[in-house]
């Protein structure tokens, strides 16, 4: 099913951010105060939310086509030359308002992280721009073998924008799959699949997620108060839990080792859309996605999977 990637077109709609990332040695503590002094060694960015699906796609070998949106500032122009150096297609709606969301992380030369410094705006997009995502979403969807929403609670999945792609993937017939929020559950009514953490899970329908039959339960009542057609919920060492008309139940992990489990979230659903965009069934699309995963997390920040990675993946589970 990877070998079939090859060119399949996904539209990615969402919250993209860039990843920025100072790093350096600790050798003291400052005098000033008790925190570690980081001399400078390097700087280095990723691409991140939205983004990160989208560049998770075009590593897959999927053609990735992305519509966000960003302020008109530096890390947007940064934004769009790396989307484009990792070969995505990008819209990016440019909002004077705004700033592009940048999440600016110092970390140590083991790459531990020492702070975090947020650069966004997370007020819903309305009038003009959020009509011309929407003119993008309408642009680009007839052209998709399927459609995937990340929302990061940035601001730009708005209720209308959700119901544009919902309508959308309906009339084309193809899968539309979210990485949700919590607060925007009754924006994913009619969607393909729902892709929430078991903490997301737990939030939303207001139950403990301990074993496999908490999950169970915690899925159903999930599908029903979000209204979508399926539910594939991640549980971190606990693997996945898959629930759709046609199959129920858990997928164990296939994290070998766990170095960061930063944009893990965004690989999963990447992978799960474009299988099912390529003709993968629910249950097939989530076993490669889990492999994925597993690869993902054994990397720093927000990694991305290739092909030929997901098969030997695939190849060393059917082995053990």
């Amino acid at each position: 099913m990877a070998g079939a990637f090859a060119g399949v077109p996904v539209l990615v709609i969402g919250d993209a951010m860039l990843d920025r990332f100072i790093a350096g040695r600790v050798t003291r503590i400052s005098p000033e105060a008790p925190v570690p002094v980081v001399a400078f060694e390097h700087e280095r960015q990723r691409i991140g939310g939205a983004a990160n699906v989208a560049h998770n796609l075009a590593a897959l070998g999927a053609r990735a086509i992305l519509v966000a949106v960003t302020g008109v500032d530096d890390a947007a122009a940064m934004l769009t030359r790396e989307c484009r150096q990792a070969g995505i297609a990008s819209s990016l709606v440019g909002d004077p308002t705004r700033c592009t969301t940048t999440k600016m992380r110092i970390v140590t030369e083991r790459n531990q992280q020492v702070a975090r410094i947020d650069y966004e705006s997370d007020v819903e997009i309305r009038g003009e721009v959020e009509q011309r995502v929407i003119g993008e979403i309408q642009k680009h969807a007839p052209h998709a073998a399927a459609i995937v929403i990340s929302d990061y609670l940035k601001g730009a999945v708005t209720r209308r924008v959700v119901a544009t792609a919902v309508q959308e993937a309906s009339r084309t017939r193809v899968p539309l799959l979210i990485d949700p929020k919590i607060p925007h559950l009754v924006y994913y009514a009619g969607a393909t699949l729902v892709t929430p953490n078991h903490h997301e899970a737990e939030t939303a329908t207001l139950m403990r997620v301990r074993n496999e039959d908490d999950a169970r339960k915690a899925a159903r009542e999930f599908r029903a108060r979000a209204r979508c057609q399926g539910v594939l919920m991640t549980r971190g060492d606990q693997g996945m839990w898959l629930l759709t008309d046609a199959v129920e139940g858990q997928l164990p992990t296939s994290a070998r080792e766990i170095a960061d489990v930063t944009g893990a979230g965004d690989t999963v659903i990447a992978t799960m859309t474009l299988a099912m965009a390529a003709g993968a069934s629910a249950a097939e699309a989530a076993r490669l996605a889990n492999e994925a995963a597993g690869i993902a997390v054994s990397r720093f920040g927000p990694a991305t999977v290739t092909v030929d990675e997901l098969l030997r993946a695939v190849a060393q589970s059917a082995n053990v």
